[in-house]
């Protein structure tokens, strides 16, 4: 009897891990572009980066959370990174934008949670930030703080997430291994009509254009006709923005968050937030009308942080020229691209406010749409 129920056990731990490995395009033989990943094909292959998730998941109404992303483990207050937003259309709110612009860094963590938890998440990084050793005396903090709106699957009036939610996810926050799908920031939004959430992944340049690591992290909560691979896979299965019998909304969001180790200035970090758009506008996404779609990018190479304060009055930095940012725009189109089809590939069916459910991507018939079109490369 007990060499059975270990044997039971052992088929279900490899049943889970089995499950879990095939949750991403790779897995599937989904090879996206033509660049190496990173070991965990994520964000946190730049080294320093981390990423938390708070999940608020209960009772039959509450689908939403927090995500947090951190450049680097120390003060980020004290050692800000360069940092640049860019806007490809501006219906939504990042908070700490303007900052960011005229400054061109950021000093707190990222955070990314629904629409009408922006003025929490904001109010629990200030507090955050001022609790950190070194702040005693700090008294102006810009909190970075985006969003996507999951009010048809989450009770978005109730404002259900709470700063310690948000400080949670910070605390949370680890290298490695990134969480996908129906999980923190990601619990309920919508991505093509089609469950989505958060999605990640990585590119690393060969070492004659600098070895350097790309990573990008999505919220995704928008619409448009989806293409994976280069494939019209929303097309093919007659599910789609303009399709006269679903009516589906192209509406939403899609919050991006660019990272590298590689030394440029917010400058050229605007420049590489701008292709971004590009690899969102490669799955089928057409920042509609509706839609808040933003771009936060920042470089963790230590050369770069500014400190808070310095009795240094200039500085010396050393750049990478404009003429060696192409194999960097190549890395985040590929990586934001899988990164948001990465959210829909780990995302599973989802039901919230109101008994309303919002299936899951069609795994297996995507697959045999690829197949067909020779745009994979096992099945």
């Amino acid at each position: 009897m007990r060499i059975i129920l270990i044997l039971f056990l052992m088929v279900g731990l490899l049943s889970q891990a089995d499950a879990q490995q095939h949750k991403r395009a790779r897995d599937y033989g989904i090879q996206i572009g033509v660049l190496s990943t990173g070991a965990h094909n994520a964000i946190t292959d730049v080294a320093g980066v981390q990423v938390g998730h708070q999940t608020l998941n209960s009772s039959n109404h509450i689908r939403t959370g927090v995500t947090a992303i951190l450049p680097h483990s120390g003060n980020i207050f004290q050692q800000k990174v360069p940092a640049a937003v860019y806007v490809g259309n501006g219906f939504g709110k990042l908070a700490g934008t303007t900052q960011v612009q005229e400054l061109g860094n950021i000093e707190t963590p990222v955070i990314l949670t629904n629409t009408l938890s922006i003025g929490t998440a904001m109010n629990a990084v200030v507090g955050y930030t001022l609790q950190q050793p070194g702040n005693e005396t700090v008294q102006s903090v810009n909190a970075v703080v985006g969003e996507t709106n999951d009010g048809y699957l989450n009770d978005i009036r109730g404002r259900h997430v709470t700063e310690a939610d948000v400080v949670k996810a910070i605390a949370q926050a680890a290298g490695g291994p990134v969480a996908e799908g129906a999980v923190g920031a990601g619990t309920g939004t919508v991505c093509f009509g089609f469950k989505g959430g958060i999605g990640t992944s990585s590119r690393l340049l060969p070492e004659q254009v600098g070895g350097y690591t790309v990573g990008v992290l999505v919220q995704t909560n928008f619409g448009g006709v989806l293409q994976v691979n280069g494939v019209p896979v929303g097309k093919e299965l007659n599910h789609y923005y303009m399709n006269q019998e679903l009516k589906d909304s192209a509406d939403g969001s899609c919050m991006i968050v660019v990272a590298t180790d590689a030394p440029v200035d917010a400058r050229n970090l605007e420049r590489m937030a701008k292709r971004a758009m590009l690899g969102l506008a490669k799955t089928g996404g057409i920042a509609s009308n509706g839609s808040g779609d933003y771009v936060i990018a920042f470089s963790t190479a230590t050369t770069l942080r500014v400190p808070y304060t310095s009795e240094v009055k200039t500085e010396t930095v050393t750049l990478l020229r404009n003429d060696e940012m192409s194999p960097l725009f190549m890395a985040v189109i590929e990586a934001t691209e899988e990164a948001i089809i990465n959210s829909l590939f780990a995302a599973e069916t989802t039901t919230g406010k109101e008994n309303r459910t919002v299936e899951a991507l069609p795994v297996k018939k995507v697959l045999s749409i690829l197949k067909k079109h020779n745009a994979i490369e096992r099945y």
